[in-house]
């Protein structure tokens, strides 16, 4: 029997948003809570739903040039807390950590970057750190989270919304983790064979 887990709060948090406000809109139809970070939180409120800032939960700024905003234990821990060990649960409880049951990330655009002849300043920018941990991360724990790694997921995710509404099998968080380690794997490539080449 498919293990069945409802989505209750949802990290969204990209650097392309176009294609995200229908997703968005069946997510708060169906009573998911959001969560996110700069752009994309006034995105959300923008659209009129209500969205809690990260740095409401970790208690930290977005900093070092936004080199760092997610990674944080509060974040961390909510997303690859399992929700099935009696120690991690009274772990997450005692450091009030939320459980995180979707994350929607996207990359920063590295390979377009460097494909726009920027200088390598711009170019090191563009290597995402917090985006790949938590595409990771999600990936890691698909037996209680589902991990959209980038915009080309929002139409295999709106339709199982529309199927299932806010609930997910293994099997289908299974998918997503498959999809999100492409997504790393590729990306790692592109940001190895940039460094090889040595330009």
């Amino acid at each position: 029997m498919a293990e069945t887990k409802r989505i209750k709060t949802a990290l969204v948090s990209v650097f392309h948003k176009d294609g995200l406000d229908a997703l968005l809109k069946k997510l708060h139809e169906e009573g998911v809570k959001f969560l996110s970070t700069g752009g994309t939180q006034k995105f959300i409120e923008e659209l009129g739903y209500p969205c809690q800032a990260v740095e409401e939960v970790t208690t930290y700024p977005s900093i070092l040039g936004g080199r760092v905003k997610t990674l944080h234990p509060k974040i961390f821990g909510g997303i690859l807390g399992r929700r099935g060990l009696a120690e991690d649960q009274a772990q997450m409880q005692q450091y009030e950590i939320p459980e995180i049951d979707l994350v929607i990330v996207d990359l920063y655009p590295f390979e377009d970057t460097v494909a726009s002849g920027a200088c390598e300043a711009d170019i090191i920018e563009k290597i995402d750190i917090g985006g790949i941990s938590l595409i990771r991360a999600g990936a890691k724990n698909f037996k209680d989270v589902v991990i959209v790694p980038s915009k080309a997921e929002y139409e295999p995710l709106l339709d199982l919304l529309n199927r299932k509404g806010a609930q997910t099998d293994v099997e289908d968080r299974r998918w997503f983790a498959t999809r999100a380690f492409g997504v790393s794997s590729h990306y790692d490539t592109a940001i190895h064979a940039y460094f090889e080449n040595g330009k």
